[in-house]
């Protein structure tokens, strides 16, 4: 079997430009600022080769899974960027996080979300907070279900004194990914929340028209994630 070729630096910072201009026209095909958009780059078990062209090219965001790859990925190399954690977050591992991370998207129970208060607390670090939503409430998947999801946000903001900055959302795979969006969108709006990172490389564009503040873009920037990719 032939193996595929390996994009080059500028296939590689095009896709990257292609991606800021589909989300520049679809954030002002519904009135919207494109500025109003961040793209996440999805950087998550991506070789050092495929996100230099990107981090060359301009981009300034990453989003990444576990807090020990993303440490040994940006380690030195992260002044001036913004770094999301988008995976699962273990509570013992709310001490690195709280410290290497920038935005903590993925807030999704009482345990974690009072060892996340403990560490700010301690540290005086305070990253930006999203309470990830379990739209679909999937058993398999992560988040608070949405019935559930004000108190949650409640105890974060009232009792640990959190910085619940917005929501975060990944609808069902065999699901409509409008019905979602639009049910972040409204918790969003009885909370108070300004943030909704949803949307990601096959529907961010849908979730710009629901009011997507942040888009996370793995595939349609960087290609298929390969088996055995380090940091």
């Amino acid at each position: 079997m032939t193996a595929k070729p390996v994009p080059t630096f500028a296939q590689r910072a095009q896709a990257y430009h292609e991606v800021l201009a589909r989300i520049a026209r679809a954030a002002q095909a519904c009135g919207r600022d494109p500025a109003s958009v961040t793209l996440v780059a999805v950087s998550k078990q991506q070789p050092w080769e495929a996100v230099a062209p990107v981090l060359a090219a301009g981009q300034t965001v990453f989003g990444e899974n576990r807090v020990q790859e993303a440490m040994a990925r940006w380690e030195g190399r992260a002044q001036g960027l913004t770094l999301h954690l988008i995976g699962p977050l273990q509570s013992n591992k709310a001490r690195e996080a709280v410290a290497f991370f920038d935005v903590i998207e993925t807030l999704d129970r009482e345990k974690l979300a009072r060892a996340i208060a403990e560490e700010v607390q301690r540290q005086g670090r305070r990253p930006r907070l999203h309470v990830q939503v379990n739209t679909g409430e999937e058993p398999q998947k992560a988040g608070v279900f949405p019935r559930l999801v004000d108190s949650f946000i409640a105890l974060c903001r009232e009792e640990l004194g959190l910085p619940v900055a917005g929501l975060m959302g990944i609808p069902p795979v065999e699901e409509t990914p409008a019905l979602h969006f639009a049910l972040l969108r409204e918790i969003a709006r009885r909370n108070g929340l300004a943030g909704l990172s949803m949307g990601m490389s096959a529907d961010f564009e849908t979730a710009i028209r629901y009011g997507a503040t942040h888009v996370r873009i793995g595939t349609a920037i960087f290609g298929a994630r390969s088996a055995g990719a380090r940091p």
